[in-house]
């Protein structure tokens, strides 16, 4: 019997009915196992470039930071606790005001816009937590997750029930009665249902057990054979930068490395400092 499924194929054959970016250049706007460097926007599909701030007038927390994605690939921003990561995650988002720097998606300088409007450019953002409707079924979340769209949902939707097969059979009930990883499963099934150039996690694996963090970290790497950049913050590390295209160490807000994921687990520094040896 042929495979159908979008999500099962290998990395490099990317299947584009869930999403609709225009394939962006592979440049990487960081020097491997070095410090970000100012990147053109042509660089990269989605980047956050130089960005410094912090929340209203606050402190900065966000020191001239830059991280970057493209196509097919995920990045992982991780770090200390207090290193800026989901800072520098909401700054992408529109959720803070940067003082310096710049946000480009898809070639377009949205740093001015809201994020919703950034919603409707493109970004799915599934925050750490109150990402669910509790007191909707399953299939009403994703339904929200489309609220932007007037075309037909109904193939997206069975996209995301072969994504999350258990979502399928528990589609009927309450989103709130479900397990923490379920509920990450409806989190990143609602945000796919805006069919988003890119998709942003914060912390998507926060609470849950080991066992559900490997098949959570799974159903990211089916959803990235697809060709979605993913821009992920991670407390798990290590685990995170065994599926990472590209890395990023944050700390006090700056990009202290940066490279593969490889490059970054086998970095001594790195290692010593931030995977526990």
């Amino acid at each position: 019997m042929t495979d159908t499924n979008p999500y099962q194929n290998d990395r490099g054959n990317k299947d584009m009915s869930i999403t609709n970016p225009r394939p962006g250049s592979t440049a990487d706007p960081v020097r491997p196992g070095g410090k970000a460097k100012v990147a053109e926007a042509a660089d990269a599909f989605l980047i956050g470039e130089a960005m410094t701030g912090g929340y209203g007038s606050g402190a900065d927390i966000l020191h001239s930071c830059t991280i970057a994605v493209n196509p097919g690939e995920i990045a992982v921003i991780v770090g200390p606790n207090g290193a800026g990561k989901s800072t520098a995650m909401k700054a992408v988002f529109g959720m803070l005001n940067l003082r310096e720097g710049r946000v480009v998606l898809d070639g377009e300088d949205i740093s001015a816009l809201t994020p919703q409007a950034r919603v409707g450019k493109g970004m799915g953002f599934v925050p750490q937590t109150s990402n669910i409707f509790t007191s909707m079924t399953v299939e009403e979340n994703l339904e929200m997750g489309a609220f932007i769209r007037r075309d037909d949902i109904r193939a997206t939707m069975e996209q995301i029930y072969d994504l999350f097969p258990i979502l399928r059979d528990k589609r009927k009930q309450a989103a709130g009665e479900l397990s923490g990883g379920q509920r990450q499963q409806v989190a990143v099934g609602r945000a796919l249902m805006t069919q988003p150039k890119v998709l942003m996690l914060d912390e998507p694996t926060a609470g849950v057990s080991p066992i559900v963090m490997d098949e959570l970290f799974d159903r990211i790497i089916e959803v990235s054979r697809t060709g979605i950049p993913i821009l992920m913050v991670e407390q798990n590390a290590r685990q995170a930068l065994e599926i990472a295209d590209k890395g990023y160490v944050l700390v006090q807000g700056r990009n202290a490395y940066s490279g593969t994921g490889k490059e970054l687990l086998a970095d001594p520094e790195v290692r010593k400092s931030f995977l526990g040896g």
